[in-house]
């Protein structure tokens, strides 16, 4: 094991027992697919997606190194903003999220009930960086990025730690990918607990930045926010931290890409044959599998939320 695994793998360690109580430890499942598969369903994690891993790492490490903000403030378009939003509440600080007009309502109204104050009016992909610095000059709060950031990175890594502890036998980890910190995370929890396991990142074609980032080997943009079922993934790019991760340090394998007909035929499995209600973002890696694009081997996927937009989900269903 390389020293850059094990010294940021014992961050994932710490994170694990920083957040233990205040997220939960999600089960590991099987399913009639496959004996041999094994899924990680954080649709079950409180908010109804991983997010609060990282999240409650980043805003306990902060208040535990005595950096207590005068808030804290996200960009998210729903699953990151509920997590920052339950995590800030847990410690009594303030909560200021930015979310583009287009969002899911119910990803909305779900941060507003977690007491955030959420700025949606004039948001957009092109202006919400341009705003959120605005706004955090104004109002002096400190940044839990969704990805970009070592302690929300180390918190994600909690999901695949808990995987791995349930099913040591897995030869295959997939994760989706948007701007890399579940995957970040989930690499360095998989090459500490074996450095032959493949780890494999999972992303929509429509929004294949990570997938030219892998074969270039430099990160690549996108011109505009992908449209994609998988709402989830629509960054532009990765961040540099997870560039270093995935690729920098080569953790991540492989990059396989899925089209939006995989997305809807994994979502509709997922509703209709493993009970488990997952947005398409959150079907990602089972659209991977049931496609055939992941490696041969026993696998475990990690299904990444369930905050699904529910029109979406019956167009989805009807189609069949």
């Amino acid at each position: 094991m390389t020293g850059f695994v094990e010294e940021h793998a014992e961050e994932v360690d710490r994170a694990a027992a920083r957040i233990r109580g205040q997220v939960r430890r999600t089960p590991t499942v099987t399913t009639d697919l496959d004996p041999t598969l094994r899924l990680k369903p954080e649709c079950f994690q409180v908010t109804g997606s991983f997010k609060p891993r990282g999240a409650f790492n980043a805003v306990l490490s902060l208040v535990a190194r005595g950096e207590r903000p005068t808030g804290v403030i996200a960009v998210s378009s729903g699953n990151h903003a509920q997590a920052v939003a339950l995590a800030a509440s847990s410690v009594r600080l303030p909560a200021l999220i930015l979310i583009p007009e287009d969002a899911n309502p119910a990803k909305v109204a779900a941060t507003r009930a977690l007491g955030a104050e959420v700025i949606q009016e004039g948001i957009n992909f092109a202006n919400r960086e341009r705003r959120l610095r605005e706004v955090m000059a104004e109002r002096g709060y400190t940044l839990v990025h969704p990805f970009d950031d070592w302690d929300v990175i180390h918190g994600q890594g909690t999901a695949a730690r808990e995987l791995l502890a349930d099913a040591p036998d897995l030869d295959v980890v997939a994760a989706p990918v948007g701007g890399g910190g579940l995957l970040s995370g989930t690499a360095i929890s998989a090459k500490r607990h074996r450095a032959s396991i493949k780890v494999v990142g999972v992303e929509p074609a429509a929004a294949d930045d990570a997938y030219r980032t892998w074969k270039s080997g430099a990160i690549q943009t996108l011109e505009a926010s992908p449209a994609t079922l998988a709402d989830g993934v629509r960054t532009t790019a990765i961040g540099s931290r997870n560039f270093e991760v995935m690729f920098g340090q080569g953790l991540v394998d492989e990059i396989v890409t899925v089209s939006e007909e995989d997305i809807a035929a994994a979502v509709r499995t997922a509703w209709s044959r493993l009970h488990l209600a997952l947005e398409p973002t959150g079907a990602l890696t089972l659209a991977a599998y049931l496609s055939d694009r992941l490696p041969k081997g026993r696998a475990g996927l990690v299904l990444s939320g369930g905050n699904a937009n529910l029109q979406t989900v019956a167009t989805i269903l009807k189609a069949e």
